[in-house]
Parts: C-alpha cells; sequence; structure tokens
C-alpha cells in the first residue's frame, strides 16, 4: 500500500463518519440555497400551515366571545347539515364540478397548443408581437377582466350585441341565462391566462435536444410530424406536472370572477361552492358552517391530487414525489 491509499484509509470520508448526511452538515454546505428558500418556507408555514389551527371550528359552533377553545363541540353536525339539509347543497356541487371539467376540456389544452405554434414561427418580430399581445390579459386585474365581459356582452350597449344585431340574429341576454354563463366564465379564463400559461411550456420546448429534429428530418419527417413526436413528448412530463397541481383545485374556482359576473338570474348554473362559502360564512357570519363545507373542499382536492400522482407514476417517470 503506497502513501496516498494509507493517508487516504486512515482519514474516513464524511459519508462513513455520518457528518456527511447530517443536517448540520447540509445547513452549511447549502447555506445560500436554504437562504433563497427561507421566503418561501416562511410563506407557507405563516399563511397555509398556521391557519390550519382554524379548521378547529368546522366541529364546533363557534362563538367569537368563547373563541375556539371555549365554542361548543358539535363533531360533523356541519358536514351533515350541508348534505342533508341544505336544498341546494348538490346543486353547489354540481356547478363546481361542472365548471372545473369544461376548464380541464378547454382551458388546460390551450397553452399547450399556443405554445406548439410559438415554437413553429420562424420570424422572431411577429413571434414576439404576437406573445405580448397573448400575456397582456395576464396583468389585468380580475375585476377589469369582469368589466370588460359585462361591457362587451351586455344587451343594450355590448359590441357582441351590436355585431349580432347587425348579422340579424337578435340580441341575447348573455349575463341573464344560466345556459351561457360557463361559456363566458371558461371563454375569458382562457383569454386571461393562455398567453401566460405557454411559459412554462416554451421551457420545455427549449430543453429539447436539437438533434432530435435532425435525426426526425434524416427519416423524412414533416414540420408537423416533428411538431408532434419531438416537440409535443417533450413537453409532456411538464404537461403531467401541471395537470396533477390543477387537479388540486378542482373543486375551487375563480371566486372573485363568479362573484364579479354571476347575479340570481344565473344561479342555476353559476353558484358553486366558494360563492355559497362566501354568502354563509361573511354575509351571514356562520364561520363553523363555511368552514366545514371548504374543509369538505380541501379533502377533496387533496385525495384527487394523490390518486392522480400515483397513477401518472404508475404509467411515467414524472411525479410530484
Amino acid at each position: 500500500m503506497d502513501r496516498s491509499d494509507a493517508a487516504n484509509a486512515q482519514i474516513p470520508s464524511r459519508d462513513q463518519s455520518g457528518k456527511g448526511t447530517s443536517l448540520r452538515f447540509k445547513l452549511k454546505k447549502y447555506k445560500t440555497l436554504y437562504l433563497l428558500m427561507l421566503p418561501g418556507i416562511l410563506y407557507y408555514i405563516l399563511f397555509k400551515y398556521a391557519p390550519m389551527y382554524g379548521v378547529i371550528i368546522a366541529f364546533q359552533n363557534f362563538s367569537i366571545g368563547r373563541g375556539i377553545m371555549g365554542s361548543k363541540f358539535v363533531g360533523l353536525q356541519h358536514f351533515i347539515d350541508f348534505f342533508l339539509n341544505t336544498p341546494d347543497a348538490w346543486k353547489l356541487v354540481r356547478n363546481t364540478v361542472m365548471l372545473n371539467v369544461y376548464d380541464l376540456i378547454f382551458r388546460f389544452p390551450a397553452p399547450i397548443i399556443l405554445a406548439l405554434l410559438f415554437h413553429e414561427i420562424r420570424s422572431r418580430k411577429f413571434k414576439w408581437f404576437v406573445q405580448s399581445v397573448s400575456y397582456m390579459p395576464h396583468f389585468l386585474s380580475t375585476v377589469v377582466i369582469a368589466g370588460i365581459m359585462v361591457t362587451f356582452l351586455s344587451q343594450q350597449t355590448g359590441i357582441v350585441n351590436h355585431i349580432l344585431d347587425w348579422l340579424g340574429f337578435g340580441r341575447i341576454m348573455f349575463l341573464g341565462e344560466p345556459g351561457w354563463f360557463r361559456t363566458i366564465y371558461v371563454g375569458s379564463e382562457i383569454w386571461q391566462t393562455i398567453g401566460w400559461g405557454t411559459i412554462l411550456y416554451l421551457a420545455a420546448i427549449a430543453g429539447v435536444d436539437p438533434t432530435l429534429y435532425e435525426a426526425a428530418k434524416i427519416d423524412g419527417a414533416n414540420r408537423f410530424q416533428q411538431m408532434r413526436h419531438v416537440t409535443f413528448i417533450g413537453m409532456i412530463p411538464v404537461m403531467i406536472v401541471l395537470f396533477v397541481l390543477t387537479l388540486s383545485h378542482f373543486m375551487e374556482t375563480g371566486f372573485q370572477k363568479i362573484i364579479l359576473l354571476y347575479n340570481p338570474m344565473t344561479y342555476e348554473t353559476a353558484d358553486v361552492l366558494n360563492t355559497y362559502i362566501y354568502r354563509r360564512g361573511i354575509l351571514s357570519a356562520d364561520f363553523s358552517f363555511a368552514t366545514a363545507v371548504g374543509l369538505f373542499q380541501s379533502v377533496i382536492g387533496f385525495v384527487l391530487v394523490v390518486s392522480a400522482n400515483r397513477v401518472v407514476k404508475k404509467f411515467s417517470d414524472t411525479s410530484l414525489w
């Protein structure tokens, strides 16, 4: 054994001594990365995990005067009241599910298609212009988006009804007919989010190995076949992750936009769990009942995320954990 081998044998590695895997060693080695993570960790601790303590009131008749510890415990009574004694309970669940199903069918694929089209644009100036235009609605507040929809779809003064009237179809009360609400909501969501949603997909496309395109050309693939068999395949891992994350909000909807767009005439299709929680919890001050309904939403979202992650992990190499 030479001197170098003897020296290496006498000095134990960090992994062998246990120091290499210790928390202190990792914190010291990666302290810069942990400092960058600290604001995000604090945000989730303060605004996501700490408020979970308040979930207790879903099982109580909460009284502000008595507080959480002094309020009477009633168990699952609020859950039973919602499902068995609330006349509109299943309508609320149906409307929430339908809006989210439409959202998955129409809004989720929209940025994927747009990202593929962006990738095929050869003119850089035109590509920059189209991307900028598609990003703009993302920076508008929900109040502004709702105001634009109300202005454009007004039965008397809206530009859409002016065009329909000019074409001879007659005016339509878009904001007063329940059958139109889901189309209006999902359509406005697509317009507002489609451009911004392409960013992650374009990043995934940028990571595709260029030699794959060269190999596809040699095999005789045209541009559409390259897009289908190379570009689209490279986007699948990102699509899977975003799809699983989207399912976590399946029982939730755009609360602000619905509040701004709906009215008693459209409650049949527009009234969802979030708007009901707002009316019952904030306007009627029934905090325990509203918390119970909100907890039901969260449990369904958790189950969907865990189940979807197991499925995608079984059939692919991409998953959240």
